[in-house]
C-alpha cells in the first residue's frame, strides 16, 4: 500500500538552531567516550543538510565541528573536517535521498556516518598512533539505525494535520 506524500510546512530556523543545540548538549553528556554512542551532532547535521541544504550548510557544520573539537579536546579541526565533509556529501545526495522511504534512506546515511568516523579515525591515528579497536565503528551502525527516529522527530513540527480544520489557517 502506498503511503501518501504530505507537503511539509517550512522549517523554522529557530527550531533548526534548537535541534543543533540539543544535539550538542547530548554530545556533552559523559557517555560520549563510550563505544557505540552515536554522534548526535553528526546525525542532526546530516538530517538538516539533507532536508534543508540552503539553511544548514558547510559553514555551520564547520562551526559545530570546532565546538566538538574544543569539547573533546581533540586536535583542532578533526571534527570540523569530518562534519564539513559529512555536510558536503549530504548536500550532494540530498535530492536522491529524499525520493526514498526512510527505511531506504538508512542505506544512504550509513556511508556518510562511516565516512565521518573514518576521517576522525585517520586523524586520531596519525596524531596518537593508537587504533581504538573495531568497536569504534559501532557508532556508525547505531547512528544509521537511529535515522528513522531522527527523521520522525525532526519532521514532526513541519507536518500538517491529516484532516483539515476550518479554524486553522494552514
Amino acid at each position: 500500500m502506498m503511503r501518501p506524500h504530505y507537503i511539509l510546512l517550512p522549517a523554522n530556523p529557530l527550531f533548526i538552531a534548537m535541534t543543533l543545540l540539543l544535539a550538542f548538549l547530548l554530545n556533552l553528556l559523559p557517555w560520549g567516550q563510550w563505544n557505540g554512542v552515536p554522534d548526535f551532532v553528526a546525525l542532526v547535521l546530516a538530517f538538516w543538510s539533507i532536508h534543508q541544504p540552503r539553511k544548514i550548510g558547510i559553514g555551520i557544520a564547520f562551526c559545530m565541528g570546532l565546538l566538538m573539537d574544543v569539547h573533546e579536546a581533540t586536535l583542532l579541526g578533526q571534527n570540523a573536517l569530518a562534519y564539513t565533509l559529512l555536510s558536503y556529501f549530504a548536500i550532494m545526495i540530498h535530492r536522491r535521498v529524499l525520493w526514498f522511504p526512510v527505511s531506504v534512506q538508512v542505506l544512504y546515511v550509513f556511508p556518510l556516518m562511516l565516512m565521518t568516523q573514518v576521517v576522525q579515525l585517520v586523524i586520531h591515528i596519525s596524531v596518537s598512533g593508537k587504533f581504538p579497536g573495531w568497536l569504534y565503528f559501532a557508532e556508525g551502525f547505531i547512528s544509521a539505525a537511529l535515522w528513522p527516529i531522527v527523521v520522525w522527530l525532526l519532521l514532526a513540527p513541519q507536518r500538517r494535520a491529516v484532516n483539515r480544520d476550518d479554524n486553522r489557517p494552514i
